[in-house]
């Protein structure tokens, strides 16, 4: 999962940072609301985090600028305010979700995770032919069996699983499942992708190979042709 985070206090910006990315997720930080906006326009989110104080540009702006150009990535605004006016404001701008500070890790957590359950899908779990992830447990299924996965494993296939059938370049794992500053010339991808295949596809000879590789595209995930 990626996310953009817009927070202008440094501590508490790089506090949630680190929080969210043990537990896997990918996180771009943006201390400039003109900054924050510019991205979010032009990469591909899952969640947008956006601190209603920003220089800038301010949250709520941002978000309407998004929505108004038909930008309907899940946005959680955050802030320090704590009347209904504010909470009405920025629900009106397009906001899917609001967090008052100070807040607990674990409840932004389950707000991001509400908001992208209810953007993607309606059932509780992902599914494909008889491989299940459920977001809210972490656990893998194929054919009932529970699949053990490392972090970086599940991020990857959490991310396939929201884009079924559709081909996912190098670049577009890189960007979602690591953060935007990551640049290496390894073959971490690679090394991924086999993993996830001896887990899902030939630690399962009964079932069809979910995986398939586009050569000079990239990967996806569903049923070959």
């Amino acid at each position: 999962m990626r996310i953009l985070l817009a927070e202008d206090e440094t501590l508490l910006g790089e506090s949630i940072k680190t929080g969210l990315e043990d537990e896997n997720m990918a996180v771009d930080l943006f201390q400039n609301g003109k900054d924050a906006y510019e991205q979010a326009s032009t990469e591909e989110y899952d969640v947008l985090l956006l601190d209603i104080m920003l220089p800038g540009m301010d949250g709520s702006m941002i978000c309407t600028h998004l929505r108004t150009e038909k930008n309907y990535t899940p946005i959680i605004m955050v802030t320090a305010k704590d009347t209904v006016d504010d909470k009405v404001t920025g629900l009106n701008n397009g906001a899917d979700d609001y967090i008052i500070k100070p807040f607990s890790f674990d409840e932004l957590l389950a707000r991001i995770r509400s908001v992208v359950r209810r953007a993607t899908v309606k059932a509780p779990t992902l599914s494909l032919d008889t491989l299940v992830l459920n977001p809210a447990t972490h656990i893998v299924t194929r054919s009932d069996k529970e699949i053990v996965l490392t972090g970086k494993e599940y991020a990857l296939l959490e991310y396939f699983m929201l884009h079924p059938n559709q081909v996912l370049t190098r670049e577009q794992i890189l960007s979602h499942v690591w953060d935007y500053s990551y640049e290496s010339m390894s073959n971490i991808i690679d090394v991924l992708m086999k993993r996830l295949r001896e887990k899902i596809d030939k630690a399962f000879p009964k079932e069809k190979s979910l995986f398939v590789t586009i050569r000079g595209l990239g990967y996806k995930i569903g049923r070959s042709e």
